[in-house]
């Protein structure tokens, strides 16, 4: 939730700095995400006045304007602004002042003509887009809110940009903390200060409101309702709409913007009917018919079920109860009268509904998450309180309040010493009182072991005594809970052999250059179409999220590459000209019961000196570290992933262990990579499967070795790996190694073919070999080539 630390001021004392006053609340479990500051940057932009504006002489696009500032001083500024006009309050950087960047205005002369400063628009302001007008974005930010500065003024301080604004983490068992309201009253326990909520008057007029309401369900608990008449419908004003804005609100008008405006503030979501689109006085909360056809306010026709609750009248729906208002009842510019609405509703009914509409609103979040029932009758006060104050209404007398059946208060009786004992600490009993206290408990102590307590209404996730535990944890501070070791027989934990094994894997790859990366194991279906996968690839059936957070994060992955990509675009987006990264994290593929997991290593990387076989070299090198032996690298031909040709399998045994190679262009292109990208993922479940666990000691050699280099002539689909098979089959015990030193294609060579040259390396472990020994073996090993492969030895 985005609060603005200027609006929280309202309700609560704050003394200290805004990054220590986040860190206290996020000790006493209101977790904050951001802390941002606009405006810091800028020292000496002050409100001026545009006196006259006139042609540059020298220059078509440039304009010479006369400003008045502080002390009716005039100055002349040069502007290329399209967007201003005589009468105009602008900001005007004056020479001296400071803008972002450490810039710093001079006095100059533009085409001749002098200028003593500069006009100001949004971004050298340093205010975010989000929070600007379109008709100011392009060019100067005009101030048009006369009535909140003076001629002079600091135009932060104007702006309300020299304050911060901070993002919670409200977690789903806090709903109270969805509001300024609930921040201020965590802010107030956190600080040790008192909460000083609005105070709510409306003076109504002495006309009565005649107005029904028909509950046709259990599934609305309170309805509550106010009437206004001789609506003027118009834009709020600027303060109201800085905070929507900043609250992550776009301000619509001022009927609509009170609306959301106390529903930021109080937690309590309400909706602005047209009362002539209402008719007959009367509101009917019931459930819809099913199959009927319903358009919301964002012009999207809903086909309704017959478990989805409404708002109408007997002739229509209006509204789609704790979601979204209808097209046939929103707030116009000639609305003259309105039925201002709030309400509570079952939260489990609006979560199934908002779920199946796939419609998610700012009220449908708070509605499913659960309401104090006591906030309707105030947030509908608030609104009219505030109709009265910005003079766009007149707010009729009473008010209409449905609540049948009153919640009874949630009580809880508690044990302070059995608490005391499982945190660990002393809290004596009039600390915990008085924290409780604090926190709106009303307490009675019964005796020392029995402590009573009446729960807030908004307090909805107290419903036993581990709650309790929990709030004195917090507020009496868990950095004051002592550390202490287990009692019992506890057995210190090891890591299993995998998870060692684990490690192994992931110090090599650290080792060989490789950062390590951690990425999210739900994902968008979407990944493996960017991957270029084929329709009918295993790595398609996806392990499903039942309850997603949104498409993004609607399935279990299948294979890393997707997250990793994700991560190299990142990158290559922010102009890193080289990158090697791992990631060694899980999969999921469905069966019956729970998925199978399985382990996998991802690595990547790009930049000038990166190749096909710096790859191969980082996976060979990790293979081989870990223990793997024996495994085969072989050209892969069919992973569309990648590049072809430019792709090998590593096989053990015929069994596919992995994939590296360099990207496919459709898949760079997907990406917006824009060059070359190396790409490996390995199956370490495997890899551990077959590793060689018995280690064997050779001993150093007692005779000599020799070596012979051969050239070979052979046809270009022919790959290292059938010649280094031939050998390794016909070396009869004596070929103790070869190596590949030069593969050679050019003018001497004929068309179609190439030169590959080895150098093979014979030692006996019995005796020193003769020209004889080796001549024997050398010619086998030449023979077998010349018939299968058809090589023949380079002359030249």
């Amino acid at each position: 939730m985005l609060v603005p630390l200027k609006w929280l001021r309202d309700y609560v004392n704050i003394d200290k700095d805004t990054q220590e006053f986040a860190d206290m609340m996020t000790m006493t479990g209101s977790k904050v995400e951001k802390v941002e500051f606009f405006g810091k940057e800028t020292n000496g932009v002050e409100v001026c006045k545009i006196l006259e504006i006139e042609q540059h002489p020298d220059a078509e696009r440039l304009t010479v304007t006369k400003v008045e500032v502080a002390n009716e001083q005039i100055l002349q500024i040069v502007t290329n602004a399209k967007n201003i006009k005589v009468g105009d309050f602008v900001p005007v950087a004056r020479i001296g002042a400071v803008l972002p960047g450490d810039f710093k205005i001079k006095k100059g002369k533009l085409r001749g003509v002098l200028s003593e400063g500069m006009f100001c628009g949004a971004e050298e302001l340093s205010i975010p887009s989000q929070y600007v007008e379109e008709y100011k974005k392009d060019g100067i930010y005009i101030l048009d809110h006369q009535d909140s500065f003076e001629l002079g003024m600091d135009v932060a301080e104007v702006l309300g940009v020299n304050d911060a604004l901070i993002e919670f983490e409200i977690t789903s068992n806090r709903p109270d903390c969805r509001s300024i309201i609930g921040i201020a009253r965590e802010a107030a326990i956190t600080l040790g200060t008192e909460l000083k909520l609005p105070e709510i008057k409306v003076n109504g007029c002495s006309e009565e409101m005649q107005f029904e309401i028909d509950i046709q369900t259990d599934l609305c608990k309170r309805y509550c309702g106010k009437v206004v008449k001789d609506v003027k419908v118009g834009p709020s004003p600027y303060w109201m709409q800085r905070r929507l804005i900043e609250a992550g609100m776009r301000p619509i008008n001022n009927i609509v913007d009170i609306t959301n405006y106390v529903m930021l503030e109080l937690g309590q979501p309400l909706h602005a009917f047209d009362l002539d689109d209402i008719k007959y006085n009367k509101m009917i909360v019931k459930c819809a018919n099913e199959g009927e056809k319903f358009t919301t306010l964002d012009g999207v026709e809903r086909t309704l079920t017959s478990d989805m609750l409404v708002i109408g009248n007997q002739d229509k729906t209006l509204d789609l109860a704790g979601i979204m208002g209808g097209e046939n009842s929103e707030i116009k510019n000639e609305t003259i009268a309105i039925f201002l609405e709030g309400a509570s509703f079952a939260k489990e009914n609006i979560r199934a509904t908002s779920k199946k509409l796939g419609l998610r609103t700012e009220a449908s979040s708070r509605f499913e998450k659960g309401i104090d029932v006591n906030l309707a009758q105030m947030a509908v006060n608030r609104a009219a309180q505030l109709i009265e104050e910005l003079e766009c209404g007149r707010v009729l007398n009473n008010m209409l309040d449905y609540y049948p059946n009153k919640e009874e208060v949630q009580k809880l009786t508690v044990n302070p010493q059995r608490i005391n004992k499982l945190l660990g600490v002393n809290v004596s009993i009039e600390q915990f009182i008085n924290i409780l206290e604090n926190l709106e408990f009303k307490c009675n102590l019964v005796a020392s072991d029995k402590l009573e307590l009446q729960v807030p209404s908004f307090r909805l996730d107290i419903t036993e005594d581990a709650d309790i535990l929990e709030e004195i944890a917090r507020i009496y501070g868990y950095e004051k809970i002592p550390a202490a070791d287990l009692e019992g027989n506890a057995t210190a934990g090891v890591k299993s052999e995998n998870q060692k094994f684990i490690d192994t894997v992931k110090n090599n790859a650290i080792a060989v250059g490789l950062n390590e990366i951690l990425t999210y194991s739900f994902v968008s279906p979407r990944g493996v179409d960017k991957i270029n996968l084929p329709k009918n690839d295993e790595k398609r059936n996806f392990v499903k999220i039942i309850n997603p957070l949104g498409e993004e994060t609607s399935v279990m992955r299948t294979t890393l590459i997707p997250n990793m990509l994700n991560v190299i675009s990142t990158n290559v987006s922010h102009k890193v000209e080289s990158v090697s990264a791992f990631e060694c994290g899980n999969t999921f593929t469905p069966q019956d019961g729970l998925p199978v997991e399985t382990k996998k290593f991802c690595s990547a990387m790009y930049g000038k000196d990166v190749d096909f076989f710096s790859l191969k070299g980082v996976v060979e090198t990790i293979l081989n570290n870990v223990g793997f032996d024996g495994y085969e690298i072989e050209p892969e031909t069919t992973n569309s992933t990648f590049h072809p040709g430019r792709c090998a399998k590593v096989v053990y045994n015929n069994i596919y262990i992995g994939t590296f190679g360099e990207l496919h262009p459709d898949v760079i292109e997907n990406y917006n990579l824009g060059q070359r990208v190396y790409v490996s993922e390995i199956n370490v479940d495997l890899v551990f499967e077959n590793l060689t666990k018995v280690k064997k000691y050779s001993p150093l050699p007692k005779y000599p070795s020799t070596s012979r280099d051969i050239a070979l002539i052979v046809k270009d689909e022919v790959i290292v790996k059938q010649i280094e098979d031939i050998i390794k089959a016909n070396s009869a015990g004596l070929v103790e190694n070869y190596q590949l030193f030069d593969v050679y294609k050019g003018s001497q060579i004929e068309e179609g073919y190439k030169s590959i040259a080895y150098s093979i390396t014979y030692r006996s472990a019995q005796k020193t070999l003769t020209d004889e020994d080796v001549a024997k073996v050398h010619d086998k090993i030449l023979s077998e080539l010349s018939e299968k492969l058809n090589a023949n030895l380079r002359s030249n």
